[in-house]
């Protein structure tokens, strides 16, 4: 068995991971992460067959589940009401239910909306001194986005933004006994505001998803209070944090290295969106457990056994993609894992995509001399990978 050792909060590792995963990724199918004390796939080919093998999922097994510190309780019970951590057959039900509700045409329904609050925030951007994009655009695009989708009032955006940092803190390398206790009280916060606010749309139906959620009927069965509230949260939390990095990085890569008005033109744009969400994603892990003994590329594993599937290596192996590390928005997406694969792919896609497709040509029509006024720098949040702020300016 190979072992590789990388601290996931080392500052050189959070800033440029992809040395490591090339390396790990040349060790062998399968290598032993030290410092996860779990298995681990780098390469494309590996990570496809394991995001589909239903050996594997994300439903910790029934005999491993435990209460879990008391201090975390409010945080722990929405996550077991969350879509992400469902295995069939409670994940076929609940996402048979929201797909009911989050459909393409209520997601293409925005988009009217999306463009008139972009051109609105860039009317705000200073004229001629350095601003952080992340803050003044990158962020606004996704939460305002979410928003509007689950019917609840913009001038709440600041509170979630607030409420989804807390959560998903939970899920990095570096996060503390601090950490814990944040989170539980944002989703004790959230949670509280939620419940209220479905009871207010059982009452008074609106056109929003939350409406629809509630309403969403599969086989004579329909959401719990607790289901629909986990499912809200997930959008903001999963929705929002994906769709700000996938822009921040996006807009910092092309800044870096040049960009093309080909790539921003109607035929250019999907292309340009895939390239970004494959070079450098906003999340590098994905993990799974093991539900049998099973044996997969040479390692046995137990029922129990987590393995991490690391969706960024997978966009750049060599023997997948010619030129992986080279940014090219002109080549076909046939590699990307960004979204995950198999009966879990990213239920938000859509909605990332299509914020992407909007956000990204409006900006550079806009602001066509765009320019980093500082050195980006990643935050020491893996496995998410995302920026700290991107100082820009106009001139």
């Amino acid at each position: 068995m190979k072992t590789v050792f990388q601290s996931p909060t080392e500052p050189d590792f959070v800033q440029m991971p992809y040395p490591f995963y090339d390396a790990a990724r040349a060790q062998a199918k399968l290598v032993y992460w030290q410092d996860y004390k779990m298995m681990a796939a780098f390469g494309h080919d590996t990570v496809h067959m394991l995001l589909r093998d239903r050996r594997f999922g994300r439903e910790i097994p029934q005999e491993m589940v435990t209460e879990g510190p008391a201090h975390l309780a409010p945080f722990l019970h929405v996550e077991a009401h969350s879509l992400l951590d469902a295995e069939p057959p409670r994940h076929t039900r609940l996402r048979k239910l929201v797909l009911r509700a989050f459909t393409s045409r209520e997601i293409k329904a925005l988009s009217p909306g999306l463009k008139t609050l972009c051109h609105g925030l860039i009317d705000a951007f200073p004229a001629s001194e350095p601003f952080d994009l992340l803050t003044a655009y990158c962020t606004q695009v996704p939460v305002v986005a979410i928003c509007r989708l689950l019917g609840v009032p913009e001038t709440m955006s600041t509170q979630l933004l607030d409420w989804s940092h807390k959560m998903v803190a939970m899920y990095q390398a570096s996060k503390t006994t601090e950490t814990e206790h944040a989170a539980a009280k944002a989703s004790q916060e959230f949670t509280e505001f939620l419940t209220n606010y479905v009871e207010e749309r059982r009452k008074t139906p609106g056109e929003d998803l939350i409406t629809r959620l509630i309403q969403a009927e599969e086989d004579g069965e329909s959401l719990s209070t607790d289901e629909l509230i986990g499912t809200c949260i997930l959008l903001l939390n999963a929705g929002h944090e994906a769709t700000v990095h996938s822009l921040g990085n996006g807009v910092k890569t092309m800044l870096e290295q040049g960009w093309d008005t080909n790539w921003l033109t109607p035929d250019g744009i999907s292309g340009l969106v895939e390239e970004i969400l494959r070079f450098d994603p906003p999340l590098h892990m994905f993990t799974r457990y093991a539900y049998e003994e099973v044996e997969v590329f040479g390692h046995t594993f137990q029922r129990g056994d987590q393995v991490a599937l690391m969706l960024a290596a997978a966009n750049r192996d060599p023997d997948a993609l010619d030129t992986p590390h080279l940014f090219d928005p002109s080549r076909p997406a046939k590699v990307n894992k960004s979204f995950g694969g198999g009966l879990h792919f990213c239920v938000g896609a859509p909605l990332a995509r299509l914020e992407m497709e909007i956000a990204l040509p409006i900006l550079f029509a806009r602001c066509p001399n765009l320019a980093l006024a500082a050195a980006p720098e990643f935050s020491n949040t893996y496995h998410f990978h995302g920026l700290t702020q991107l100082m820009v300016t106009q001139s």
